[in-house]
C-alpha cells in the first residue's frame, strides 16, 4: 500500500476531565479543572494518532461541550481523507466552520502524529527540528495577594525551577506590590516573566511596565486587550520590558499584521490558538524572517498536547522560551509516554516515532466519547 492509499477510517473524541491540585487564577478568572478533548484518528494501515485541545472560553471562545459537538462535524468530514495531506485536511476544516481553533488543533496534532509515524521519525524531526538545545519550562504563580504570591514563588525557586512566571493584570499598585514582594522573597537573580492576560489598558500597562524596569523582568505577555493591538505599538515603544504578543497572535495572519505594525517584540505560540502545528509553523517562518524570539506555551493541556509543544519548540532556533507547566498542576497524570519533567524544569522529549504520547485504551474506555 502506498502513501496515496492511506485513509482515515475512524475518529474518536473523548472528554478528559481532571481536577487541578489547587485553583489556577489569572486576570480572566479562576480555573479549577482541566476540561479537555482527546482526539484519536485511526487509519487503514493500523497507525493511530493522538491529539488534544484545552478549550478556553475567554480566549478562544470554546468549551469542552462545543469542541465535542463541532469535533463530531469535523470528524465526519475527515473520515475517508488521506491523513498525510495535512494542509488539505486543515483547509477542509476551515471551510466547514470558521474559528474553533481549539478543536481543530486536536485533529492537527493527531494528523502530525500519524504522518511522523508513517515517516518513521520522532515528530520534532518531521517538523525539521533537532535536539540542539535544552528545553526549560518556567512555573507559574497564580494571581493572589502579594504575600501568597511571594510564598508560592519561593516554593518554585526552592523546587529548582530556573524561571518563574507571574500572573498579573489588575491595578498598578497591586501588581507592582506583587512583584516587589516576590523579588524580596526570591532575590534578584532568577528571571521573572509576567503575563497580564489582557488585564491592563494601554495607559496602565505603560505605568506598570515602567515601574517594574529594575526588577529583572524577561518580558511581558499580552499587556492590553487583544482587540487593542493598534495601541500595542505604543506600549512597546514606552516599555522598558520586551512585549510578547499572545492572545492577539492566534494564526499567521495575526502574526503578519503585528509584524507590519511593529507592535511587539516576540510571539507566544499556542496550538489551541493557531489551530495546531501547521499554522504555528507558518507563524514561526514569519518570525524567523524578522529574527523575532518566540515562546511555546499552552492552556490547561495534559502531556499529549504539551509533548506536541515540546516537539515544536525543537523546530526553530528562534524559540527560546517554554511554558509547559500545566500538566504538573493536574491531580493525576492520565498520559502514557510523552515528555519527561526532569530536575530544574528541564524537559526531555521522547525519541519515540511520532508524537510519543498516548492514553491507554483502558483509561479511554472510562471517558465519555463519540466514535465516527
Amino acid at each position: 500500500m502506498t502513501a496515496h492509499d492511506l485513509q482515515i477510517t475512524q475518529i474518536e473524541l473523548y472528554k478528559l476531565f481532571i481536577p487541578l491540585k489547587e485553583p489556577f487564577v489569572i486576570s480572566l478568572g479562576p480555573i479549577y479543572n482541566a476540561e479537555n478533548i482527546i482526539a484519536v484518528i485511526r487509519t487503514n494501515i493500523g497507525i493511530s494518532g493522538f491529539g488534544e485541545c484545552s478549550p478556553f472560553m475567554t480566549i478562544n471562545g470554546e468549551t469542552q461541550s462545543t469542541c465535542f459537538s463541532v469535533g463530531e462535524i469535523l470528524a465526519k468530514k475527515l473520515k475517508g481523507k488521506n491523513p498525510l495531506n495535512i494542509e488539505d485536511c486543515m483547509n477542509m476544516m476551515d471551510k466547514t466552520i470558521y474559528g474553533n481553533h481549539s478543536i481543530k488543533s486536536a485533529f492537527d496534532i493527531a494528523l502530525y502524529d500519524i504522518a511522523s509515524q508513517h515517516t518513521g521519525v520522532p515528530l520534532y524531526k518531521f517538523l525539521g527540528g533537532k535536539k540542539d538545545k535544552k528545553l526549560i519550562t518556567d512555573y507559574t504563580v497564580s494571581i493572589g495577594n502579594p504575600e501568597k504570591m511571594a510564598s508560592d514563588a519561593l516554593k518554585i525557586k526552592k523546587a529548582g525551577y530556573q524561571v518563574i512566571k507571574v500572573k498579573l493584570g489588575e491595578s498598578k499598585e497591586t501588581d507592582v506590590a506583587r512583584i516587589k514582594a516576590i523579588r524580596k522573597a526570591i532575590g534578584g537573580k532568577i528571571p521573572i516573566r509576567i503575563d497580564a492576560n489582557q488585564g491592563w489598558d494601554a495607559k496602565t500597562a505603560i505605568k506598570v511596565l515602567q515601574a517594574l524596569k529594575d526588577y529583572n523582568i524577561q518580558y511581558c505577555e499580552e499587556p492590553i486587550p487583544r482587540w487593542d493591538y493598534l495601541n500595542l505599538k505604543k506600549v512597546k515603544k514606552k516599555s522598558p520590558i520586551p512585549i510578547m504578543a499572545d492572545e492577539s497572535c492566534c494564526d499567521h495572519h495575526d502574526a503578519e499584521r503585528l509584524i507590519q505594525l511593529r507592535s511587539c517584540d516576540m510571539f507566544n505560540l499556542k496550538l489551541g490558538k493557531s489551530s495546531g502545528l501547521l499554522k504555528a509553523k507558518k507563524i514561526i517562518a514569519l518570525a524567523e524572517k524578522e529574527n523575532m524570539k518566540m515562546q511555546v506555551g499552552g492552556f490547561m493541556e495534559s502531556k499529549i498536547a504539551m509533548t506536541a509543544n515540546a516537539h515544536l519548540a525543537l523546530s526553530s532556533k528562534n524559540i527560546l522560551y517554554c511554558d509547559f507547566d500545566t500538566p504538573l498542576m493536574f491531580a493525576e497524570d492520565p498520559v502514557s509516554g510523552g515528555i519527561i519533567y526532569k530536575e530544574n524544569g528541564i524537559i526531555d522529549v521522547p525519541e519515540t516515532v511520532g508524537l510519543g504520547a498516548w492514553i491507554a485504551k483502558e483509561r479511554l474506555e472510562k471517558l465519555e466519547k463519540i466514535i465516527v
